[in-house]
C-alpha cells in the first residue's frame, strides 16, 4: 500500500489473496500508519471488490475506488513500488506456505522503517506532451518521512512521535538486519543443497558488516535474493555446418594465399561444388575466416617471440638493476 500524496509505502505478507487477509491487513495499516486512512484504490482483484470488503469500508469511513477504466489489473500509483521495492528487496523467487510467509513478513517489518525514514524518491511534479515527445518534471527527492512532517494536514503530536522514532532508529543496523531477512528469504526459494548452505549461515555482527561495506562494491549484487538466471553455455549448432567437408580446402587455400578474401573464397567453394554453396553462406564463412585468421595470428606471434613466461622471465631479468659485486660495470664520479 502506498500513500499518493507522502509515498509511504507499506508492505503486506499474505499466504494467498483472500478477504479476509486483506481486511485484517488494512487494520494492521490504519494502525501503523502516522495519518488517518481515508481512502483505498485497489485494482479488480476479487480479493477488493468484494461485499467483506465493501461492507468494512463502509463501516469505518474509508472511501473504495477501482483503478483506471480498461485496467482490471493495474493499479497505476503502485505499479512502481512494486518494482523498485518489493522485487528488489524479495527478488522473484516462489515463496510457498506459512512459514514462507513468516519470512516475508520479517522482512517487511524490517524494511518498511528502512523505506519510509530514510530512503529518498522522486515525486513526479508535471508531465507535458508535445507531439511524440514528452517532458517530465520532478520535485526534489525526499523521503516519506521528510513529506510527511512538512504536510500540514499532520497533527504536531504525531510529527513528534516520528521525529522521536527516527532518531532512535540506525539506518545501518535495519540495513544489515534487511540482509540477515533477505538470506532467510533466499534459503526459502533455494534449492535444498543452497538452503541448507543458507542456514549453516552465522547472523553477521554489526562490526562484521560495517568492516564489509568498504569492500562490498567490489563482489557486484550483495542483496542475497538476488539470483541471475541459470544459463547453460551455447556449445552446439542450430543448424548442420555448411562447411564441415570443405573446411580442411578453405584452411589449405588460407595457408597459401593469405590475403584471399572470403568472398573469393565463396566463388571458389560455388564453382567446386555449386549444389552445396551459394552466396546465402557468406556471412558465416566472413566469421569462420576472421576466427581462423586471429587465431593463427597468435600461434606465429608466439611462435617467434617465444612463450609468454619465457618473455616475461627475459623482460624480467631486463629490468633488474645491475649487480654491484659485478666487475664489468664501473662507475664514473661526477
Amino acid at each position: 500500500m502506498t500513500d499518493i500524496a507522502t509515498g509511504w509505502t507499506e508492505c503486506l505478507a499474505m499466504p494467498f489473496r483472500n478477504h479476509a487477509f486483506v481486511i485484517e491487513h488494512v487494520e494492521r495499516v490504519r494502525a501503523a500508519l502516522p495519518f488517518p486512512l481515508r481512502g483505498l484504490d485497489s485494482d479488480n482483484d476479487t480479493a477488493f471488490m468484494n461485499e467483506a470488503v465493501f461492507d468494512f469500508c463502509k463501516a469505518t469511513g474509508i472511501e473504495l475506488t477501482r483503478s483506471r477504466p480498461y485496467k482490471k489489473n493495474d493499479q497505476a500509483w503502485v505499479e512502481q513500488k512494486n518494482g523498485s521495492i518489493v522485487r528488489r528487496l524479495v527478488g522473484y523467487g516462489k515463496l510457498r506456505g506459512l512459514a514462507d510467509t513468516e519470512a516475508l513478513a520479517s522482512l517487511y517489518r524490517i524494511s518498511r522503517l528502512y523505506i519510509n525514514y530514510f530512503q529518498p524518491s522522486f515525486k513526479l511534479k508535471s508531465k507535458t506532451r508535445h507531439g511524440a515527445r514528452v517532458t517530465k518534471r520532478y520535485e526534489a527527492p525526499l523521503t516519506p518521512l521528510e513529506r510527511v512532517l512538512r504536510s500540514p494536514s499532520v497533527p504536531e503530536a504525531t510529527k513528534l512521535a516520528l521525529r522521536e522514532q527516527f532518531r532512535s532508529l540506525d539506518p545501518v543496523d535495519l540495513l544489515r538486519r534487511m540482509r540477515e531477512a533477505q538470506r532467510r528469504i533466499a534459503a526459502c526459494t533455494a534449492t535444498e543443497v543452497a538452503a541448507a548452505d543458507a542456514t549453516l549461515e552465522r547472523d553477521v555482527t554489526m562490526d562484521d558488516f560495517l568492516a564489509g561495506l568498504a569492500t562490498a562494491w567490489q563482489g557486484g549484487e550483495v542483496r542475497p535474493t538476488h539470483r541471475r538466471k541459470a544459463t547453460v553455455a551455447h556449445d552446439w549448432r542450430t543448424r548442420p555446418d555448411p562447411f564441415e567437408h570443405t573446411w580442411p580446402k578453405i584452411q589449405q587455400w588460407l595457408e597459401t594465399e593469405p590475403a584471399i578474401t572470403a568472398k573469393q573464397l565463396q566463388n571458389r567453394l560455388i564453382v567446386m561444388a555449386p549444389e552445396m554453396y551459394s552466396g546465402a553462406q557468406l556471412r558465416t564463412l566472413q566469421r569462420r575466416v576472421a576466427a581462423w585468421r586471429s587465431n593463427r595470428a597468435r600461434e606465429l606471434v608466439t611462435k617467434i617471440l617465444g612463450e609468454p613466461a619465457a618473455m616475461e622471465a627475459g623482460a624480467a631479468t631486463q629490468r633488474q638493476p645491475p649487480s654491484q659485486n659485478n666487475p664489468e660495470v664501473t662507475t664514473t664520479p661526477e
